[in-house]
């Protein structure tokens, strides 16, 4: 017997009958022959590890705009720690592991250079405009392996897709790592505002520190075992209602003081102005972006306008910098 056979058994006898079972995927866009030691959703996480955009979200930001600090998070780091929170979920749920990881490691494949900034920059300039959450999965499916793509698995693409808020994942995994985003980056954004000095635990609402926790340790421990206990009798992966109501409380209360605080993101709007000013020159000088992104125009594969958004929504803050200065700022004369 194949491995991944045996692990496809194992999964059957080892996981809630609620959960997305390997074996009964809806597949891939393209057929391909399956892999003898790997599940497909096991494959699905290491094409998404092993893959170029991947790499990329270590060097892009997460709230800090080029933090000087080593311990502030990135966008590869809250991945990371989406991917860990929903997996503890999932085995807590006898839901699928390998499922939930492959969505949380692909979730923001798609995210702009400089955060939410640079998704707005381009959601206003982009026809049809722009969301993280869709390009993640053009990123997966027509941008990656020039042009081929990953070719992955129709659950992974739906979490993928659906993870943000007001939208509904149609596996339970999927619903899993929706929830786990949240938590995190209200986690790790409070833990990455205190050492910023820009925030401190009593500047917390009091009745939310009683409800949630008085620490970022403790809230997170608050969030996970609350999905754990409200989940597990019930179809749908939720919160209870009076913590839900807590961590959208607490979202908000960094929105209005973190999000938009003048302290820590007073250089958002030069990084905004930057990729306008990107996106206005590539549309007018295809040609001077790189060949993978140059040749789908030129094979009339797809507009220059939203090529020019996958090219700019891929670059890492320091390449946008890097390219702008190259475009905009004139240099030293010299023989």
């Amino acid at each position: 017997m194949l491995v991944r056979e045996e692990l496809e058994r194992d999964e059957r006898l080892r996981l809630s009958p609620r959960a997305s079972y390997a074996a009964l995927s809806r597949g891939r866009t393209r057929k391909e022959e399956e892999c003898d030691i790997r599940t497909c959703y096991m494959r699905d996480r290491d094409r998404i590890v092993h893959c170029k955009s991947f790499r990329r979200l270590k060097d892009k930001t997460q709230v800090f705009l080029s933090p000087k600090g080593d311990h502030y998070r990135t966008r590869m780091m809250h991945t990371l720690e989406v991917s860990q929170t929903a997996r503890t979920v999932a085995r807590c749920l006898r839901l699928n592991e390998d499922l939930v990881e492959a969505i949380a490691l692909g979730h923001d494949l798609g995210h702009t250079p400089f955060g939410h900034a640079g998704e707005r920059a381009l959601n206003e300039v982009c026809p049809g405009g722009f969301r993280h959450y869709e390009q993640s999965v053009r990123v997966a499916q027509v941008l990656e392996k020039d042009g081929a793509g990953l070719n992955l698995t129709a659950e992974v693409l739906d979490g993928m897709l659906n993870h943000g808020t007001g939208r509904h994942p149609s596996t339970p995994e999927g619903q899993i790592v929706r929830l786990c985003d949240k938590i995190s980056y209200v986690h790790h954004d409070m833990d990455d505002a205190e050492r910023a000095g820009i925030l401190s635990e009593a500047d917390i609402p009091g009745e939310l520190r009683d409800l949630l926790g008085r620490s970022t340790r403790e809230r997170l421990n608050t969030f996970i075992h609350d999905i754990v206990r409200y989940s597990r009798e019930r179809d749908e992966i939720s919160m209870s209602p009076e913590i839900s109501r807590g961590l959208m409380d607490l979202r908000a209360f960094l929105f209005e003081n973190l999000y938009t605080n003048p302290d820590a993101k007073s250089e958002e709007k030069k990084a905004v102005e930057m990729l306008k000013a990107l996106y206005d020159y590539y549309v007018r000088h295809p040609e001077d972006m790189t060949e993978e992104y140059y040749g789908r125009i030129a094979e009339c594969l797809d507009k220059t306008e939203r090529v020019v958004c996958d090219y700019i929504s891929g670059m890492t803050d320091q390449y946008s910098k890097m390219k702008f200065e190259e475009i905009f700022v004139p240099k030293s004369w010299s023989r």
